[in-house]
């Protein structure tokens, strides 16, 4: 019986794990390929310029004509932010159909004031917690009241 043999240490390399990172990169490399880019389908689209800041200094030139900005605050009502209330002008609610009306007949009297409609745009400020859902709902109402330039604020 030879003793030395079996005193040896026997170093164990462990599984290979080459076929395992080979596999992987494939499906990785696949995934890749395969997947689509989000492209702007999946947002809501606005014809309405970039907005300015507020206190913002302008290099604009002084005969240039800035439009009137139609704002339209949204604020999160309900302790599970569960309902949405709109204010613009004397409008105060959360009814898509009178929210259209109210500011289809704003949007009138700008237009009867001799204010070019390219140059009226609305800007929905939504506040803390508002649901995109509501969001949604006062951009529609913005497009039955036949608005052309409509665009998105910070949350105030």
């Amino acid at each position: 019986m030879n003793i030395k043999d079996s005193k040896k240490n026997h170093i164990e390399s462990g599984p290979n794990l080459t076929p395992l990172v080979d596999v992987v990169m494939v499906i990785q490399i696949f995934l890749m390929l395969a997947g689509s880019f989000v492209g702007a389908d999946n947002y809501l689209q606005s014809k309405m310029p970039v907005h300015k800041g507020v206190n913002v200094p302008t290099n604009d030139p002084p005969s240039m004509v800035t439009d009137r900005t139609l704002d339209i605050m949204v604020d999160a009502r309900g302790s599970a932010h569960e309902d949405y209330v709109a204010t613009v002008g004397s409008y105060h609610g959360n009814d898509g159909d009178k929210l259209a009306e109210a500011i289809g007949r704003m949007r009138q009297g700008m237009l009867n004031a001799g204010i070019n409609e390219d140059q009226i745009q609305v800007v929905i400020n939504p506040g803390r917690n508002v649901k995109y859902k509501f969001l949604v709902q006062v951009f529609q109402a913005a497009n039955v009241a036949k608005f052309t330039k409509i665009g998105f604020g910070t949350s105030h």
